[in-house]
């Protein structure tokens, strides 16, 4: 079967098209997966895989059960106070953010006190690449919900406004709901 020209270019582009699709298929079933693999590749660190500073790698794992409700506040965000390492702090839930970002002040008061050589990961934000600290928290906990050896991250003085309990945290529980504006918790 002999074609013509036209529609050679047509079967042709047809074709460069569905392969396009193909690609772009594939790219976005393996999005997290690409971007670890580029990111190692490239020397960029991601958030997502912090720099532990324990000489020894520690699991994350709840510790204690039970169920916590918060309200939504009038912006339609949940606010709460967080027990970070021991000390109490106004937090934000954002399942959103891929780990617990503190904000370096909250850092501060939790124990954590960093020097400007650790803020070495870079990070994308709205504002453009900023720089944080890994961390690991000795403890998370909301209400009766606590977890050991949580992910994190501390923001470069002035960077962030509140606290974002991400999904290091979240992710740990065996239940995160939003309905009605109330956000249910539980382990």
């Amino acid at each position: 079967m002999d074609l013509s020209s036209g529609a050679k270019t047509l079967l042709f582009q047809g074709l460069s098209w569905a392969a396009v699709a193909g690609l772009a298929l594939v790219g976005f079933l393996n999005y997290e997966h690409l971007r670890s693999t580029a990111g190692a590749a490239f020397g960029a660190a991601s958030v997502d895989t912090p720099v532990v500073l324990r000489s020894q790698p520690v699991a994350t794992m709840p510790v204690s059960s039970g169920t916590v409700e918060l309200k939504a506040s009038g912006n339609g965000h949940f606010e709460t106070r967080a027990d970070v390492n021991g000390r109490s702090i106004p937090a934000l839930v954002d399942t959103g953010a891929s780990i617990v970002v503190l904000t370096y002040e909250d850092a501060r008061r939790a124990g954590i006190h960093l020097q400007a050589s650790d803020f070495t990961q870079p990070v994308a934000t709205a504002n453009g690449t900023s720089y944080v600290a890994p961390v690991t928290l000795d403890r998370v906990t909301i209400g009766n919900l606590t977890v050991r050896n949580v992910r994190a991250a501390v923001a470069d003085q002035g960077r962030l406004k509140v606290t974002l309990l991400g999904m290091s945290f979240l992710s740990q529980l065996d239940r995160v709901d939003m309905r009605d504006g109330v956000m249910v918790l539980k382990n």
